[in-house]
């Protein structure tokens, strides 16, 4: 008998479809260093996902797909310096729950139909935001 150390890869017999909904806002904090749709004045972004597999459904697994929202590396647009030293971090929360799940934690989903929320944040250190328009993309993965 031989045993490897190959990780085990499943094919997933199904469908994950993504809805997008409504777009979030993100507004900035009283020192224009932080813009986010969780500061005051600023809303979630939201999405509905379907998942639907008929292996899940036959075996009983609940894990077989997963959904994450993993922050960008940048803003989609901005105005000169406005990426200079930022980072982004995204949150989502899966069915109401009130509970932040960071991005790029994958997150398992049984069958059926989920609503998700995501939040960006983008935080610039040091300075501030220049002023202009920013844009914000945050990809949600269902996989």
């Amino acid at each position: 008998m031989a045993l490897s150390d190959l990780p085990a890869h499943a094919a997933i017999i199904g469908t994950c479809t993504i809805m997008i909904g409504a777009s979030g806002t993100m507004t900035p904090n009283p020192a224009i260093n932080i813009f986010g749709s969780k500061q005051a004045g600023g809303s979630s972004a939201g999405a509905t996902i379907t998942a639907s597999s008929l292996l899940c459904s036959i075996l009983n697994l609940l894990d077989c797909f997963s959904v994450s929202a993993p922050p960008p590396i940048a803003f989609t647009s901005a105005p000169s310096g406005g990426d200079t030293n930022t980072t982004f971090a995204t949150v989502f929360r899966i069915d109401g729950s009130g509970t932040d799940i960071p991005g790029s934690s994958p997150q398992r989903l049984t069958n059926g139909t989920h609503t998700i929320q995501v939040d960006l944040t983008a935080t610039k250190s040091p300075g501030i935001f220049p002023a202009g328009n920013y844009q914000g993309t945050v990809t949600v993965r269902c996989e």
